[in-house]
């Protein structure tokens, strides 16, 4: 076990038919991000919703909504988000609606910064409901790809290769630390951090979701 280790399954993942897969989502990522100030927001709902909850529940959400995301008045917004299982209904409702003064702006502001960890802290200043996981999943939804979505699976992964010990919580500074580890091995890879998230995630899940 180790870094090594970690690095040698990625390799061999990366020759395997899984590559090709990932290959296709981060040009669907790429696709989502050349789209409409309504497009990325609906992804940067979707990453709203994902927060304390499942990727898998936040698609499902996102698929059956889609528009309502963008339209909904708010306590319709939370009356379809109870009707749909999320485990805070309220509090993202609120999150989404207030997000929404963003969307004629959307393209413009991602524009105007050219270094992804510093239009990341903006995100995380500005809207509320993002931390640094939800900001850095918004930004690789829509074609980014240096930085890392660090979730408990990717966490999982470099605890059991004892890469790194658990952290109670991912505050600024762990996250950051983390992230440097998850760069070397993308370096050693030769992925960019979007692209060895995927792969880290099909390692834990053996699925490739966004």
């Amino acid at each position: 076990m180790g870094m090594e280790d970690l690095i040698r399954k990625v390799n061999e993942l990366k020759r395997s038919e899984i590559s090709d897969v990932i290959r296709r989502r981060m040009r669907e990522f790429e696709e989502v991000g050349k789209g409409s100030n309504e497009e990325i927001f609906k992804e940067l709902a979707f990453c709203l919703l994902t927060a304390n909850y499942s990727a898998e529940g936040g698609i499902r959400i996102q698929r059956s909504l889609d528009d309502g995301l963008i339209h909904l008045p708010r306590d319709e917004l939370e009356k379809r988000l109870r009707e749909l299982g999320h485990r805070f209904p309220r509090a993202r409702a609120e999150y989404i609606v207030e997000a929404r003064k963003l969307i004629p702006h959307l393209r413009e502001i991602l524009k105007n910064f050219r270094d992804e960890r510093t239009l990341r802290e903006w995100l995380v200043r500005n809207v509320r409901g993002l931390g640094y996981k939800e900001a850095s999943h918004f930004l690789r939804n829509i074609g980014y790809r240096n930085v890392a979505i660090i979730d408990y699976h990717i966490v999982d992964v470099l605890v059991r290769h004892g890469i790194v010990e658990r952290p109670r919580s991912l505050t600024r500074r762990r996250y950051v630390e983390i992230e440097r580890i998850l760069e070397k091995i993308a370096e050693a890879t030769g992925l960019s951090l979007g692209e060895l998230d995927l792969y880290l995630w099909y390692m834990e899940t053996g699925k490739v979701l966004k």
